[in-house]
């Protein structure tokens, strides 16, 4: 009697069934060519005894059986070789940094060997991606350091001059200091991203107050502000958060500084903190020049730069924003821009109340 529901059982059955069948063929064919064999040697040598013909038949058989799986395993091994054979040079191409290897694919999915070759040719795009982002931040980094050394230089050498006015001596002076204070901030920069992307110094969230923390940030930037005449507004109610502040105030700096930096003399910049739902919203905006909608989709990029009118000392080295992200992102919090070319410019930072650490 047949069983509904047993339909699964019936391929594994039938491989089965297939594979004794090809085992009985095999071993029949062994000894057809083993009677044979036997028969053309017996009407040379005479006919042994029926015991004696029997061994020898079974012998030669299982000989014959052998000789045959033999056989295939090497034509198997051979196939295999082939097939492996060009998926490891190019695995060693690869491990030479030629990254641009590419394997053919000629079998269509689920079949292991092209599964295989998809998956080298994976790995050498990732990594030729990450070559290419390699070179471009050292290139990057490379010219952030290159143009204020320059500077530097031809200013000290300006300097040995003997007959430069008091006035253009202390002008080359201030110049080649604020070069020097130039490539510290870099040198800053670059420290603050590796620790980030590093698991070395994971967030350590704790309570505090995130207005206070605010205010002190805004009277630290007083001279910057006020050099510049702007109108500095702070909207700050009271807001208690669980995260890691000093990393926290890494951003609300860099979000202060570039809206002085951007905003023209007699400007205004706002700094608003509010309590949410989920944790506290914090928005910076400012009175600038604003930043052109192709320039917003990039300007978390790491050494991007979106005003190229601007001089580099002015400009930065453009990995404050980057930073400002990243650290925002490793709170699980959120980071937009809204901005108009001559309007203005207003980031908002959306942080969850109890961080949890980074592993």
């Amino acid at each position: 009697m047949i069983r509904h529901g047993a339909g699964g059982k019936w391929p594994t059955t039938l491989r089965m069934l297939g594979g004794l069948t090809a085992v009985f063929c095999m071993l029949a064919v062994t000894a057809l060519l083993a009677y044979i064999l036997t028969g053309l040697l017996y009407q040379r040598l005479g006919q042994p005894p029926p015991m004696l013909a029997q061994v020898i038949n079974t012998l030669l058989a299982f000989f014959i059986l052998g000789l045959i799986l033999f056989s295939i395993a090497r034509v198997f091994q051979t196939r295999r070789v082939n097939w492996f054979a060009p998926i490891l040079q190019a695995m060693n191409r690869i491990a030479q940094g030629d990254f641009s290897t590419r394997l053919p694919v000629h079998s269509t999915a689920g079949d292991p060997v092209s599964d295989l070759v998809r998956g080298v040719n994976n790995m050498a795009e990732q990594l030729n991606e990450m070559e290419q982002m390699r070179l471009a931040f050292v290139s990057n980094v490379s010219h952030e350091i290159q143009s204020p050394l320059t500077s530097i230089r031809g200013f000290a050498r300006a300097l040995q001059e003997q007959d430069l006015s008091p006035e253009t001596r202390q002008h080359y002076l201030s110049i080649i200091e604020t070069e020097s204070m130039r490539l510290s901030k870099l040198s800053d920069n670059l420290l603050a991203l590796a620790t980030l992307d590093s698991d070395q110094f994971p967030l350590d969230p704790k309570p505090f107050r995130l207005d206070k923390q605010l205010r002190a940030l805004i009277l630290a930037c007083e001279p910057q502000w006020m050099a510049k005449g702007l109108e500095l507004e702070a909207a700050l109610d009271e807001v208690s958060l669980t995260a890691d502040e000093d990393r926290l105030s890494q951003v609300w700096i860099n979000l202060i500084h570039n809206s002085i930096k951007f905003t023209p003399a007699g400007g205004c910049v706002r700094v608003a903190a509010r309590r949410t739902a989920a944790g506290a919203e914090v928005s910076v905006a400012d009175s600038g020049s604003g930043i052109a909608a192709d320039d917003q989709a990039h300007i978390f990029e790491r050494f991007y730069k979106g005003d190229k009118a601007r001089r580099p000392s002015e400009a930065g080295n453009g990995l404050g924003l980057s930073i400002v992200k990243k650290i925002v992102d490793l709170h699980h919090g959120t980071l937009r821009v809204e901005s108009q070319p001559g309007q203005g410019t207003t980031f908002t930072v959306m942080l969850p109340d109890q961080t949890p650490p980074k592993r």
